[in-house]
């Protein structure tokens, strides 16, 4: 049996979820067939970019830095996406809610969030153009044979967003609300990602709409690998690198490398090891990057309570979703003397003012299928009570769309550092705002993940192998330096830290396509 890959720009309803699955290493999931839709018409951006004035900030740039790697014409093929139409009209349209749940939808925010920064700092109109469409949209229909015997038809997508900085690169996750409406947001988010922490990569993201927890070892393996089969030559060590995302682990990311490595030339093995991050150390992974995601919001952390003269040991901190991010930041910061006092994750909700313990609470959950619920050192309470916790810093890593309008106001807390993607909506953004709530923004407070992917790809392409210190201390300066350029720039502008984060990735892309031109 084959499998089937086209392009899509249908956009499924989201359903909210009360309580978010983590963003963890460990397996969990549920299988559903989307259905297929007809490729839309392809959208093309070839008009020149007119030159334009810009901040001290980009002249700042333009000498310290160059574009990233290398990547194919500046021509931007895709379905049209409805904010791309509407980037040249002088208001740039707004998302509406989704008929469903009155709700935008995760993409929908990206565009809200996209069309503000680009209006503060009057973007290019044909850089945003650009920027407001993907690329590639890859949907893959694959066969998996299960252990009982029986053929199961699986969906998995691959969006990428932009390659103008260097390779796409993105993680893959394994999770029911998979679709291409999140996929594309995720991408998008990465694009800016990368850009906020001067790193050479473009912007992507993947997954399969399954439940992990559903199928076994083996099988999990076998749909892994027929995915990576069905993605053929849109992933590549110079083109499109994955990595971990929800529910998937090192040991996922073993077994892409070995199916990719086994469709090249036995002499060119060694030279696409690079062709995946987050792999097991052994198998040409790096020190570090387990905890990279957690440490970089930490990392964040610290500098915020610089800029606030606020000693973090005694602190209160809150977290939501305990899974990989989620349970290294708390683990970081119990090692500041800080004191955890609330968790939620998919299987509930937990409390203790006198502080719950990381390093206990992850044994407790490994032990116990993964959950914190029944912990016997605090009491379980419900979803309000635990945004009712009072605390100094909350630390949403779970997923998207988790501090709302109805949410956010429940907080009572002094900073939300995300280490999650896109936790905060629009309203929410709005409320934290009008309370006064410090906010880092997630595409500069959880990029440690990629950063540290791309210390692991420089590695595995020079045959070298660092130390964990060595890593540590690149991965601060990046995120340190990021963390200085959107302050700065929030301070330029008079605007929130989002908005200022997304002018620093959207200045230094529009730089970038200034310098180089659109093909042809």
């Amino acid at each position: 049996m084959g499998s089937t890959a086209k392009k899509k720009s249908s956009q499924p309803d989201r359903e909210s979820r009360p309580r978010p699955r983590s963003e963890t290493d460990e397996h969990s999931t549920e299988r559903e067939v989307v259905p297929e839709a007809p490729p839309p018409p392809a959208h093309r951006v070839t008009a020149p970019i007119q030159p334009m004035a810009r901040t001290a900030m980009m002249q700042e740039w333009k000498m310290l830095y160059r574009p990233g790697g290398p990547c194919g014409p500046v021509t931007v093929v895709g379905p049209a996406a409805p904010h791309a139409r509407a980037a040249r009209s002088p208001s740039f349209a707004q998302p509406e809610a989704t008929p469903s749940t009155g709700r935008r939808s995760v993409y929908q925010n990206v565009i809200t969030q996209f069309a503000k920064a680009s209006e503060l700092m009057n973007l290019d109109p044909d850089v945003r153009a650009i920027l407001g469409a993907t690329n590639n949209e890859i949907v893959v229909n694959f066969p998996v044979r299960m252990d009982a015997g029986n053929v199961e038809i699986f969906t998995g997508y691959r969006v990428q967003h932009n390659n103008v900085l260097g390779p796409y690169k993105g993680g893959l996750r394994y999770h029911l609300g998979v679709d291409l409406d999140e996929v594309r947001a995720l991408a998008t988010w990465m694009t800016w990602k990368s850009a906020v922490t001067h790193i050479p990569f473009g912007g992507a993201k993947g997954g399969i709409r399954i439940d992990p927890a559903r199928y076994s070892r083996s099988e999990l393996e076998r749909i892994t690998r027929r995915f990576t089969f069905a993605l053929g030559n849109n992933i590549g060590p110079e083109y499109d690198i994955p990595a971990p995302d929800v529910n998937t682990n090192a040991t996922i990311m073993a077994w892409m490398l070995d199916t990719y490595l086994s469709t090249v030339p036995p002499l060119d093995r060694q030279r696409c090891t690079h062709v995946v991050t987050g792999k097991p150390v052994d198998s040409g992974g790096c020190l570090g990057r387990d905890a990279a995601t957690g440490r970089g919001v930490v990392i964040a952390i610290e500098q915020w309570a610089t800029d606030r003269n606020v000693d973090l040991a005694g602190t209160t901190f809150m977290v939501q979703g305990f899974g990989n991010v989620g349970s290294w930041a708390a683990r970081l910061m119990k090692a500041h003397g800080a004191r955890l006092v609330a968790v939620q994750d998919v299987s509930g909700e937990i409390a203790n003012a006198d502080g719950i313990d990381p390093d206990e609470l992850l044994h407790f959950a490994r032990a116990n299928g993964g959950g914190v619920a029944g912990y016997p050192k605090a009491r379980a309470i419900d979803v309000e009570q635990f945004y009712r916790t009072p605390a100094d810093i909350f630390i949403p890593a779970a997923l998207e769309n988790q501090i709302t309008a109805e949410t956010a106001p429940l907080l009572k807390v002094r900073l939300v550092a995300e280490g999650a993607n896109g936790p905060t909506d629009p309203d929410g953004d709005a409320c934290l705002q009008r309370a006064g709530v410090d906010l880092l923004p997630d595409i500069m407070c959880n990029a440690g993940g990629v950063v540290v992917s791309y210390l692991e790809w420089l590695q595995n392409k020079r045959s070298e192998f660092w130390e964990e210190e060595e890593v540590v201390t690149k991965l601060r300066c990046k995120i340190t330096n990021a963390y200085r350029w959107v302050r700065n720039t929030a301070e330029q502008y008079g605007t929130d830290w989002r908005t200022a984060a997304y002018i620093v990735a959207l200045s230094r892309l529009e730089l970038v396509y200034k310098e180089r031109g659109i093909f042809p």
